[in-house]
């Protein structure tokens, strides 16, 4: 029989292994498409075999034991008790730098670019309301703020760095019209940072600015 004759009709001679030695193909013909009639590798059958088996155990240890009976933490648990390992290590550090702070560690920490940077940032976000971004403590337009400048050479409650970092840590001696303690709100090491970013802006032996 022809080819023309037996195009469109089923396989009157189906491939078998005896028939032939490439791939066993089933004996329907869909739009001239045959299918593979192979069995499919031990190594593939094995892989998906363990992967379901593999699933299974995962999901009966991860939803029916260790969640519901606390058997194991969490993923949000390890990254919280990670983040709080790592905030209490940096705490301590600070600390141990903050009990050593003098008027000569923070002159030299106003001279530390980065530590400056993240000085200017709390004070642009925070300070700039009572003090103006720039320490004059007006705005366009001569209007006051209620802050005093920090610009200018005079130093109300004391001139040392140290006086400065005691001032915006514990707030103004005058309670009723100065500034309030941001120590609890910043902790400590972000009021360093402020007055070193303050310290930045003068010169050491400027003005009333002790040394």
């Amino acid at each position: 029989m022809s080819t023309e004759a037996n195009q469109g009709q089923p396989n009157a001679h189906p491939s078998t292994k005896s028939e032939m030695e490439g791939p066993v193909l089933r004996p329907h013909i869909f739009d001239g498409i045959q299918e593979y009639d192979q069995r499919l590798p031990n190594w593939w059958l094995w892989t998906l075999y363990i992967a379901i088996i593999w699933t299974f155990i995962s999901w009966i240890w991860e939803f029916q034991l260790s969640r519901p009976l606390n058997m194991a933490t969490t993923d949000h648990q390890r990254v919280d008790t990670e983040v709080a390992a790592v905030k209490k290590q940096q705490a301590d550090n600070m600390l141990k730098i903050l009990n050593t702070l003098d008027d000569s560690r923070f002159w030299a920490m106003s001279q530390d670019k980065e530590l400056i940077a993240r000085g200017q940032m709390t004070f642009d976000t925070i300070c700039a309301a009572c003090h103006a971004k720039d320490m004059s403590a007006t705005m366009p337009g001569g209007v006051k703020l209620p802050g005093l400048p920090l610009n200018d050479k005079e130093w109300q409650y004391g001139a040392k760095p140290m006086d400065i970092f005691k001032v915006v840590s514990k707030g103004s001696p005058d309670a009723s019209k100065g500034m309030i303690a941001w120590e609890p709100q910043f902790g400590g090491v972000k009021v360093a940072e402020v007055v070193a970013y303050i310290l930045s802006t003068h010169q050491r032996g400027d003005g009333d600015i002790a040394q």
